[in-house]
């Protein structure tokens, strides 16, 4: 079982189920696939960031395979989508908001974690991000699409941030539940105004203005 704080384990067990939910219902948008297509890609989306983390620092058999919590919550949000993917587009917001928590909570989690294994600052805040966007971005290139983190939208940026609180507090010696709280309500924050006001990261200059998804990466 986890040995995170109350509070921590349930934004992480909260963001397990929203990425499997998100996860899946993109997969459903993205390409026609059956029920077992739509469930395994929720599931590489909730537990691959953390699949990754835990293989670069190894650490045997990943977190999340010993916990069944994290698979099951995985596994019902991926379920979910398949059969209720028309009825939940009318509650889209409040999903994406869900899957903000689980952006925060992966990013805090994955950097104290790789922090525990004896990894320095930048490697650490790293892990933190991958941990954070790792799941989404195999999810995508599985259906042959360019990964969401790398072309529209504020989803990395607020992990990072979040992450290297996260490990700046460890090295400056105050971290505790307070602290890890405190970066994923930044990180949270980030990404929620991101979408309030349509903000995405910096474009090469000549992609700007020029309309065109396949142009402007998005």
């Amino acid at each position: 079982m986890s040995s995170e704080p109350a509070p921590l384990l349930a934004l992480d067990l909260a963001g397990t189920f929203a990425f499997g939910l998100n996860g899946a219902l993109t997969a459903v948008r993205a390409a026609r696939l059956d029920v077992v297509g739509v469930v395994v890609l929720g599931m590489i989306t909730a537990l691959g960031g953390g699949f990754i983390r835990d293989v670069l620092i190894d650490s045997l058999p990943p977190a999340t395979l010993l916990d069944w919590r994290y698979y099951t919550l995985a596994a019902v949000g991926g379920l979910l989508a398949f059969a209720l993917s028309r009825h939940l587009r009318r509650i889209e917001t409040p999903i994406i908001v869900l899957d903000a928590v689980g952006l925060s909570a992966f990013a805090v989690i994955g950097a104290s974690t790789a922090l525990d294994s004896g990894l320095g600052f930048a490697p650490a805040v790293l892990l933190g991000v991958i941990t954070a966007v790792g799941g989404g971005t195999i999810r995508d290139v599985l259906v042959r699409r360019i990964p969401t983190v790398l072309s529209t939208g504020l989803y990395a940026i607020p992990a990072l941030v979040g992450a290297a609180v996260t490990v700046a507090t460890v090295e400056t010696g105050v971290y505790g539940l307070p602290a890890a709280l405190g970066a994923a309500t930044l990180c949270f924050l980030i990404r929620v105004l991101g979408l309030r006001y349509g903000l995405n990261a910096p474009e090469p200059p000549e992609t700007r203005g020029r309309g065109g998804p396949d142009e402007a990466g998005g």
